[in-house]
Order: C-alpha cells, then sequence, then structure tokens
C-alpha cells in the first residue's frame, strides 16, 4: 500500500496506534490559512452528523403467522429488551445475550394476518369453526415436521391467495386491531429519546405467485399519529399486492395525519426479477413513466441489499469481473422455492443493477425510479436478530442453536423445498446478515428518519464498522489524512445518498472515503469504489475500483491485487489480526471520468477471512460438515451511492 495514499493504523495491545505521514510544509501552511479567522475550538457551530447509529430495520415476532406457526414465542417487547442488551429466554428455553446493545430497532410483523396465528395456536373458537382453520390447529398442536409443514403451507396459502377469510386477519377485525395497538404501545414504552430508539412499523408482504416484493413500512411518527391508522394489507379489497397502492396508503397516511413514512423494499433476490422489473407487471408489462418513477422514489428512498435470505448487492452472472460478487448468494428464484434463477430474471433481483438500471430509466423517462441507499436488516423470525457469527441463533425457531440444525438424520438439514422437490433451501445457507447504520445528529426518531429519508445511511453484512463516504470535486490527497475529515467532507463536498453538485471547472469527481473495523471485529483488507455509469449508447456498465489496502501489497497493471491472506483458525475457530488494517481511508478520483455520461459510485469495505457461524456450530457440537458448506468469509460494508448527473 502506498503510505502517500493511503491511510493505515498498527493494533497493539492496548490501544490504537495511529500512523499517518507527516504533513509537508506546504501542507501545513494551507491547514493553517484555512484556520485562520475561525475559532479555537474546531467543534463551535458543527451542525452536520458526528455519530452513526447501528441497529435493525427487520425483525418478526411471534405476532407473525410464520413466525408464530414455526414456534416463536417472543413478543415485540422481548425484541426491545434483548436489542437494548437485556439477556433473554430464547423460543427453545436457551439464554441470549446480544455482544452489545443496539442504538434503534423495529419491529415489522407482517400486517396480512397480524395476530392470527396466536388464535389458530390457542383454538380460537372462530378458527375451529372454520375446517381449514381447525387442521391448522391441529398440525401446529402436532408439532415437529407436521407443524412446519403446515408453517410452509400456511405461507404457501396466502401467497396463492388461498387462505380463508377466517385466517386472513384484516383491518376492521377486532382482533388486528387489539395487536395493532399493543404493537404501537410497546414501541412507544421502550422508546428513550438519546439512548434507545425504537419505531412503529410492519411489513407489508406482497408475495405475487411467491415472488417476493415485500416492504417494511416505517412511521417517523409516534402512537398520536400512527396509531388512528391501522396497517396496509396485501388482501383485496381492503389492500393490494401492487405497490402503488402501498404508496397511495402512504400518501393518505400523511395527509389525514400530518405524519412522515417510508417503505423499505426488501429482498430482491428472491422476487424473480420483479422487485426493480423495467415495466410494470401490475399493468400487462406497461413502460413506467415519470409519474411511476417521481412516486417510487419519495417513497422508497432506501433498499435492503443484505439480509438472512441472501446478499442483495450483486450476482457473480450480473458481475462477472467482480471477484468478490459471489457473496452469500441463493440461486432459488422467490420465497416458494418454486422457479429456479433464470438469467434473464436476475437484473431485476439485485441492487447493483437496479442502480444502473435506474440510470437508464431516468434517460429514456427523465426520473430514476431506483435511487436509493443501502440498509441491511435481519428479517428474523425468532424475535430478536442476531448478527455475529458466534451468536446465531437462525432465521426460525427450529434453527436456532442445536446439534441438528445443520445436519438432521445424517444429511444436511433442508428448511425448504419446492414441490416437486427438485429446489431446495439447506440451513447453512442462512446468513447472520444484517445491520443498518445511520449517520445522524442524535438517536431520536425524528432525526434517524431524516437520515434515511435523506439516504445518509450504509449496510453491514453484522460488523458494526463505521464507513464515511463523501463525494465532490475540490478533495485533496492531504484530506484522507486529517483526524476531522468530516468536517472536510461536509464542507468540500455531499455524504452518501448525495448528488454531487455543479461540476467544477473541467474536475474529474474525487471522493473521500474512510473506515474503521468495528472495535472488537476484525481488521479491514480494502476500500473499493464501485461505478455504474451509462456509456455513450447508453448501455449501462459497472468497474469495481481497489483504492485503499491494508499491507505491502502492490496492485498490478488491471487494478487486481493480491489476497489480504489468512489467519483463520477452524479447530477454535477464530482468526487474528496480523493481517489487514484497523482503518483505511483515501481520497480517490476517477480516472475514467466521462463528463456526458451518468454514473453513481458507492463505497464497498472488506474486511479479513473470518469464521462463519457453521464454524462455530462445527466445533461446538463436533460436526462433520462436507466440503459445500463454507466455513469462512469475508464480511463487508455498501455505503449509499453518489450520483453524477451531467
Amino acid at each position: 500500500m502506498k503510505t502517500n495514499k493511503k491511510l493505515a493504523t498498527i493494533v497493539s495491545t492496548t490501544a490504537f496506534l495511529l500512523a499517518f505521514p507527516a504533513l509537508g510544509q506546504d501542507a501545513a501552511g494551507v491547514k493553517a490559512e484555512a484556520l485562520k479567522g475561525r475559532p479555537y475550538s474546531p467543534y463551535v457551530d458543527r451542525a452536520f452528523p458526528t455519530e452513526v447509529y447501528f441497529g435493525d430495520t427487520h425483525v418478526h415476532t411471534g405476532l407473525s403467522a410464520d413466525a408464530g406457526g414455526s414456534g416463536t414465542t417472543l413478543m415485540p417487547r422481548d425484541a426491545y429488551r434483548y436489542a437494548r442488551g437485556d439477556q433473554i429466554i430464547s423460543n427453545t428455553g436457551q439464554p441470549v445475550k446480544i455482544r452489545a446493545p443496539l442504538d434503534f430497532y423495529l419491529v415489522s410483523d407482517h400486517s396480512d394476518g397480524l395476530g392470527v396465528i396466536i388464535d389458530i395456536m390457542k383454538g380460537a373458537p372462530e378458527i375451529l369453526a372454520d375446517p381449514d382453520g381447525k387442521q391448522f390447529h391441529e398440525d401446529f398442536a402436532a408439532g415437529g415436521k407436521t407443524a412446519a409443514d403446515a408453517m410452509f403451507r400456511l405461507i404457501a396459502q396466502f401467497s396463492q391467495g388461498e387462505l380463508s377469510e377466517t385466517l386472513n386477519y384484516q383491518p376492521g377485525n377486532p382482533s388486528f386491531r387489539r395487536v395493532w395497538d399493543d404493537t404501537v404501545r410497546a414501541a412507544e414504552e421502550y422508546y428513550e429519546p438519546g439512548v434507545f430508539t425504537t419505531f412503529i412499523a410492519f411489513e407489508w408482504t406482497s408475495l405475487v405467485a411467491g415472488n417476493n416484493l415485500h416492504r417494511n413500512v416505517i412511521f417517523r411518527d409516534g402512537p398520536e399519529r400512527a396509531g388512528q391508522v391501522e396497517p396496509y394489507t396485501t388482501t383485496p379489497p381492503i389492500g393490494s399486492p401492487n405497490p402503488r397502492d402501498l404508496w397511495k396508503w402512504l400518501q393518505n397516511y400523511e395527509d389525514k395525519t400530518g405524519g412522515d413514512v417510508l417503505a423499505i423494499p426488501h429482498n430482491g433476490n428472491l422476487s424473480n426479477g420483479m422487485m426493480f422489473a423495467l415495466s410494470d407487471d401490475f399493468d400487462d408489462g406497461a413502460q413506467f413513466d415519470a409519474d411511476y418513477a417521481k412516486t417510487r422514489q419519495k417513497w422508497e428512498r432506501i433498499y435492503e441489499v443484505t439480509q438472512m435470505k441472501g446478499d442483495g448487492e450483486t450476482h457473480p452472472a450480473l458481475s462477472p469481473d467482480d471477484e468478490f460478487a459471489d457473496f452469500e448468494t441463493w440461486d432459488v428464484a422467490n420465497l416458494d422455492f418454486s422457479a429456479a434463477v433464470e438469467k434473464n430474471m436476475l437484473p431485476g433481483s439485485y441492487g447493483r443493477t437496479a442502480l444502473k438500471n435506474g440510470l437508464m430509466l431516468e434517460s429514456q423517462i427523465g426520473v430514476n425510479p431506483f435511487k436509493f441507499g443501502m440498509v441491511g436488516g435481519a428479517d428474523t423470525h425468532v424475535g430478536f436478530s442476531s448478527e455475529d457469527e458466534d451468536n446465531f441463533f437462525g432465521k426460525y425457531t427450529s434453527y436456532e442453536p442445536s446439534p441438528e440444525r445443520l445436519i438432521k438424520d445424517g444429511e444436511l438439514h433442508v428448511a425448504g423445498t419446492s414441490a416437486d422437490g427438485s429446489l431446495k433451501i439447506e440451513t447453512w445457507q442462512y446468513v447472520t446478515s444484517g445491520v443498518t447504520a445511520i449517520w445522524a445528529t442524535e438517536n431520536t426518531r425524528g432525526a434517524l428518519f431524516d437520515a434515511m429519508e435523506r439516504r445518509e445511511v450504509y449496510a453491514t453484512t453484522g460488523p458494526r464498522m463505521r464507513v464515511r463516504f463523501f463525494g465532490g470535486w475540490d478533495f485533496e490527497e492531504n484530506d484522507a489524512h486529517y483526524r476531522d475529515l468530516a468536517r472536510i467532507g461536509y464542507s468540500k463536498g455531499v455524504p452518501m445518498g448525495s448528488d454531487l453538485t455543479d461540476r467544477s471547472g473541467d474536475k474529474a469527481p474525487s471522493f473521500l472515503v474512510y473506515a474503521l473495523r468495528d472495535a472488537t471485529g476484525a481488521n479491514l483488507d480494502r476500500v473499493q469504489v464501485v461505478k455504474g455509469w451509462l456509456d455513450a449508447e447508453g448501455n449501462p456498465q459497472e468497474k469495481v475500483y481497489n483504492v485503499a489496502w491494508s499491507d505491502d501489497r502492490e496492485a498490478d497493471a488491471n487494478g487486481k491485487l493480491p489476497p489480504v491472506g489468512d489467519t483463520v483458525d477452524l479447530s477454535i475457530p477464530s482468526w487474528t489480526n496480523t493481517i489487514g488494517a484497523s482503518e483505511l481511508g483515501t481520497v480517490w478520483t476517477d480516472p475514467d471520468f466521462d463528463p456526458a455520461l451518468k454514473a453513481f459510485y458507492y463505497a464497498r469495505v472488506l474486511e479479513i477471512p473470518t469464521p462463519r457461524w457453521t464454524a462455530y456450530d462445527r466445533v461446538r457440537y463436533n460436526l462433520e460438515l462436507p466440503e459445500e458448506v463454507p466455513l469462512k468469509q469475508q464480511e463487508r460494508a455498501y455505503t449509499s451511492p453518489i450520483w453524477y448527473t451531467p
């Protein structure tokens, strides 16, 4: 690594010793000149976000039918107690505690059928009076495989629109209202402004033929506004599976209450190409227009790019030149596992290609519908999230820690299969992802929500690394060497999630990027900038640049770096931070910039290799695992993009 362009930190047993190149006399003079006339205290009048807050925007409790149906008994208050640092008892009776408290949390139970699973399990009279309801009650009561099959049958019947009205609780049902009111109260009870923020939320679960179009709906507001409504659902005539109708509901909510709300699309890798389709699947493939693009951009400012059901940044078939593209890839097309991945559907399923296609649509209709920031969420269905590899409690209750969750009856444990048995997902494929990081002025609903709306957020696959990303026209090499780089970033440019301001002269854009490792986590391998653009013919293109890296590696003529190395000891399992860097940063200028072409840029930060949760289970339960089960990984972070428009 060239020390005059990169930052590195040497780790000792007691502290981080910051190793920076000495500033030359000229640079020191420039710094001194810039300080003239400023107060001695550098923090006077500082108004920009100085703190990053970590949390989860996607948590299901026993109120969701698929969670409660699989054995989850934990409720919203249990989820909040866990997230703020309390020890709780899991659904299988195991004590569990998070490594360090999160800063914010929300419960996003499915709106369709909200709370019905409680009545199914206890055998409420109206449920038993329905033949299908009676059968579900008996199957869930039987436990084991019978209950597991009933849970998947419940999901399938819902996705195919085959649930009876009795089993699909909707707004207007007294039980639906009662459960929603208690969900709102729980969020309010645990909201402690400045310390721990809870959001009122729900998941709108559009599932067209098993294709995932889910959105998590988050309110900026407290119960005085959010309590005026009941969650929107996907079941006609009250609800709709069409995102356009969800957006109308969001607008009606704001008009009625004066409140503020947004929606987070998630898990597009299981949407069979529908999440970011280039035409309207709900209108016979009609082309999108500017009104559609404006409305989508208004309500869907951020996207869940990574979660338990696979990573959604990109796919190796979409990014063949990206050596890190094949990360926690799920190659089933939808949530029913009823369709194999078809290459022509992949572009509508992954975040990076969606960002590129957004530029293309903008050139055609004048507005970019896919202009989103990046966040991560667990999508846990056990009532609490577990983003650390050594503390993974699985997707469903039946996958909480046990010797059988990976190997069952001498075979790899299968989590789900298609009806004909041709497609399957095994439990080892579940991921500990993900976490949302928000740069905000304070830990309150208002400040965090506003940061989400302006897209000053990033996603990680679990670690709580601190990442800054600024774009502008006037950054200089030495800007990366100062400890107050946020002041420089905001004064000279714009943060992640923004548009580059008017071009200055004939300059190419420069980017100030910085990453600090998780305090108790792994060192960093490298920082990359991912660029997407439209070429002169209007075709989407992409390129990944290595811009800062650890150790004494040299990039080749094509910019490719040798691997960082590997210190993982699978017998423990653990790793050592004797490779990598605790922090990395640089100023990078696009060497291939064409001012006539639309583009976006985002940073991707990679850790050194560390053990995966499967490696911890392997040692803990003394398992023999086949080679196809990965035991190592390189965790990562994705910033929100910065866009350039000619």
